[in-house]
């Protein structure tokens, strides 16, 4: 058993993390955090005086907004850690890829999750998508930005990603289980009048594959995937937990995604290797680098 160091206590790392490192590879040592704390777990406001403090953790996992996680990452490696990234892994690309090098020099682990990849429909989803030829595929990944980033400005902010966010999901999906790459071609970015990231986006890549993502939608979310083939059709819905083929569900075990997230970790980090991808992210700069700017009605909490 590992001892391990979460990082950031909000919203995710509740109601996600906190549940899936209760496993047998895993220990909760420490957190780090402004506000949140862990009962029974010794809480730190300095992150710093943790890795000074505390020798015995070997393992880091992040769960900052994206801007502040790269200085994190870098002191963590510096300091001789293992460190995992909630999605999506940084702020920017080069950053990701310098904590990469940073990670190869010091011989640690850097792990960029993708916690939809590991949603129960998506493997097979991959596996069956594999020997076909994709006519054309449609994402829709359309949900309430107040019922899941309750008053959490920093998402609206640079470097927020904004409805990017939740939409690297879909992405990383797309890009796991899509036999061919694609490449985006056209985007429509909706920004609210007051912000600084889109509130909603629709995409157009190479291939037939387009998407239409947005933080606006109440009541039921959607999150599908709709793939068309030479021989048959495939959609993926709920995030990629519910698999089905031609009309007909198909069985695809458990859901846990973010416990395979941490059994993952653990085998990296036996090793000290590490498992960077950032494909996904690539998606969403091409998106920010093409698309064309509208604005919308002003969003507020």
């Amino acid at each position: 058993m590992r001892a391990i160091c979460l990082v950031g206590i909000g919203k995710i790392a509740v109601d996600q993390h906190i549940p899936a490192i209760a496993s047998p590879d895993w220990m909760l040592a420490a957190t780090v955090s402004r506000a949140g704390a862990v009962d029974g777990v010794p809480a730190y406001a300095d992150f710093a005086r943790m890795l000074a403090e505390r020798p015995d953790i070997d393992t880091v996992s992040l769960c900052l907004p994206p801007v502040p996680r790269y200085d994190y990452a870098a002191a963590a490696i510096a300091a001789g850690r293992h460190v995992m990234l909630e999605k999506p892994p940084g702020a920017t690309l080069a950053e990701v890829q310098a904590l990469a090098r940073m990670a190869q020099d010091a011989g640690v682990t850097l792990y960029t999750t993708w916690h939809s990849r590991m949603a129960k429909g998506v493997a097979p989803a991959k596996a069956w998508l594999a020997d076909k030829i994709v006519t054309a595929a449609h994402i829709t990944w359309k949900e309430d930005v107040r019922r899941w980033h309750p008053g959490q400005d920093w998402v609206f902010a640079p470097g927020g990603m904004g409805v990017f966010d939740p939409g690297s999901n879909a992405l990383s999906i797309m890009t796991e289980i899509l036999p061919q790459p694609v490449h985006l071609r056209h985007a429509d970015l909706y920004f609210p009048a007051n912000r600084d990231t889109p509130i909603a986006a629709e995409l157009t890549w190479t291939g037939n594959v387009t998407g239409s993502f947005d933080w606006r939608q109440t009541g039921p979310q959607s999150w599908d995937i709709v793939v068309q083939t030479d021989n048959g059709t495939l959609a993926l819905h709920d995030g990629g937990a519910r698999l089905v083929i031609d009309g007909k569900d198909v069985e695809s075990g458990a859901d846990r995604e973010y416990p395979a997230l941490y059994d993952r970790m653990a085998e990296l980090v036996k090793t000290a290797a590490s498992e960077v991808d950032i494909t996904p992210m690539i998606h969403v700069a091409d998106a920010l680098t093409l698309g064309k700017r509208h604005v919308v009605d002003a969003f507020d909490f």
